[in-house]
């Protein structure tokens, strides 16, 4: 199955080679690994890459409940699911903005920002819809203390505080209900299919030709969403986490949904004010929130002692890195903010300006020729005769 119409051949293995087929490269060896599942020597590589890994069984009264944790075996996971989302990337790119661009005719750096745009609306819908999803059956927003109640979170520090023989259960334990494996799984597995979106987006950098001036400004918010998303999982805030990413990836939704319906109507401009609006309120929901959890709600457990092993970093100086990396970035995308709202509100004030001096400007009239009697012939006026209107000097005798 071939992604890119290929219009001429490139020699094997070049860079040209490899940047237009590496959708088919990539689904090769994600084929590899699905072939593995069929065979007994290789069915354990296979589902160390597929499914999570680090699973706990918890016998209860009624039935058994299954959490995770995370550990070194994540980044096998990790890394499958950076090959589907290049799979899932390129089908986008391919049978939907491709098409859509050609009817478009954008010059070279609309196309690109188009392209940009088009696979993170994608992306931040999907994940907005899948984050809903995770915090309405986990019953987040109905309990709002549940993101720092029980600190650290079960799902992913249970294993070390269980007896040893169910710690070290690493594959699907027998006789798990199906609501006990959703309530945890779902979680771990959003967790892991962000990093591998945002890990993935850089080797796309390449594969996209992206132009030199634009990497630097998309590096920056990959490193930045890669850091936070890791730090809520790596530090047991996942619960945190889900609900600024929820904030934030409805924010951005909006944005590039402008964004493209700019590049469609270059008149369009009304959800850029809708943005305008809620990327603010989207801030101070932020930044209230993660005081709210980090500051007053993780300060107030009484389990504050600094335990690797155990999950725990509910530690004064582990809050204050944590309350410090939330509200910089918060404040930096704000100033960014800031500056390019100025900018493009002094950008339209000249141009208003400029249209004002040029109606305000008064037109001469026009002057009225003169027309002489008869009719124009080579750039001289004729009578009626045919003769020329000029006076004839006369000789001298």
């Amino acid at each position: 199955m071939a992604f890119r119409r290929r219009t001429k051949s490139y020699p094997l293995f070049s860079q040209e080679f490899v940047i237009h087929n590496h959708a088919d490269i990539v689904f090769f060896l994600v084929l590899c690994v699905l072939i593995g599942l069929m065979f007994e020597v290789t069915a354990k590589i296979a589902f160390l890459c597929i499914l999570p890994q680090y699973n706990v069984s918890v016998p209860t009264a009624d039935s058994e409940t299954v959490n995770y944790h995370y550990g070194p075996k994540d980044l096998a996971t990790i890394l499958f699911y950076i090959l589907i989302t290049i799979i899932l990337h390129a089908v986008v790119q391919e049978y939907i903005l491709d098409k859509i661009s050609k009817r478009l005719h954008l010059s070279k750096v609309k196309h690109s920002k188009f392209n940009e745009s088009g696979q993170l609306v994608v992306f931040h819908l999907s994940s907005v819809a899948w984050c809903l999803y995770v915090v309405a059956t986990e019953g987040y927003l109905s309990n709002p203390r549940s993101l720092w109640e029980d600190y650290p979170h079960v799902y992913l520090s249970l294993g070390s505080a269980l007896p040893l023989h169910l710690s070290k259960s690493p594959g699907a334990v027998p006789g798990h209900t199906k609501n006990s494996l959703i309530s945890s799984f779902q979680v771990k597995f959003f967790y892991l299919g962000q990093l591998a979106y945002w890990l993935h987006a850089l080797p796309e950098l390449y594969f996209q030709k992206v132009r030199k001036e634009e990497i630097p400004r998309q590096l920056q918010y990959i490193c930045l969403y890669l850091l936070h998303i890791a730090g809520a999982y790596l530090l047991n805030l996942s619960r945190l986490g889900l609900i600024l990413l929820l904030l934030q990836y409805s924010t951005e939704a909006l944005f590039h949904m402008a964004r493209l319906f700019y590049f469609a109507d270059e008149n369009n401009e009304r959800l850029f004010n809708a943005w305008a609006a809620v990327f603010g309120v989207t801030r101070l929901f932020i930044f209230t929130l993660a005081v709210l959890t980090i500051g007053f709600g993780l300060a107030r457990v009484e389990n504050q002692v600094f335990d690797p092993e155990k999950g725990n970093f509910n530690t004064l100086p582990c809050r204050l890195g944590m309350l410090l990396l939330v509200c910089v970035a918060q404040a930096w995308l704000m100033w960014r903010f800031i500056h390019s709202q100025l900018r493009h509100w002094r950008e339209y004030w000249k141009e208003q300006s400029a249209k004002r001096r040029v109606s305000a400007v008064p037109r001469l009239p026009a002057r009225l020729l003169k027309r002489e009697p008869g009719f124009h012939e080579n750039g001289v006026v004729k009578t009626e005769n045919g003769t020329s209107s000029r006076t004839k000097k006369l000789k001298s005798p």
